[in-house]
């Protein structure tokens, strides 16, 4: 800084006055955070570094609109197959995906399956539309929906929806069955490790 620099300089600081700190706010000193504090902040702060949700949202093969999407697991009996067809289970959960985009579904499908599972529901219906409300006219969310749905180990069978229920812009899922739900039929039936009690 020049001698001039320096002139100028205390010239334009010659009224300047320190901050009267009489007023000023004394901050304690906090606690340390407890483990669910430290927990929920390392949560927040991870955020979506890690998702868990593999459903993949590149190339689809297109269904038709008016298509039936259908599958169906080993095992399952032809019997509780054709009965869900026919919309014969009562719909225990509901999940609309109208007006969503693919991201958007894919988070709300994860979502919907895991709660499905957490809460014991062995039918549910996801309404998905035709695709009559996009630019392209084509049935992404449908088309989405019929790629994710077998990878979730936990459906054992779906199929597209009767009239009443939304036909083909709707599917009906079967959820296998959790060890509790297992437990409390065999109780009813009256079963002991699968053998009629004497």
């Amino acid at each position: 800084m020049t001698d001039d620099d320096l002139k100028l300089f205390q010239q334009e600081m010659a009224d300047v006055r320190p901050i009267d700190q009489s007023g000023r706010a004394v901050l304690t000193h906090r606690e340390a955070p407890t483990p669910g504090q430290l927990y929920r902040r390392e949560s927040a702060q991870r955020g979506t570094d890690f998702d868990e949700n593999q459903l993949p949202t590149a190339f689809v093969e297109f269904v038709h609109p008016e298509a039936t999407i259908s599958f169906k697991r080993d095992g399952i009996q032809n019997g509780v197959f054709r009965r869900l067809c026919q919309g014969g289970y009562e719909i225990e959960a509901m999940l609309d995906l109208h007006g969503m985009t693919v991201e958007q579904a894919r988070h709300e499908v994860y979502r919907f399956i895991r709660d499905c599972v957490r809460h014991d529901v062995r039918s549910a219906l996801i309404s998905h539309g035709k695709g009559r409300g996009n630019r392209e006219q084509k049935p992404l969310l449908k088309s989405y929906l019929a790629r994710w749905l077998p990878m979730f180990p936990e459906i054992m069978a779906f199929h597209s929806a009767q009239k009443w229920h939304g036909g083909a812009g709707a599917v009906y899922l079967l959820l296998r069955k959790s060890e509790k739900q297992k437990e409390k039929t065999r109780e009813r039936l009256g079963l002991v490790s699968g053998k009629p009690v004497p």
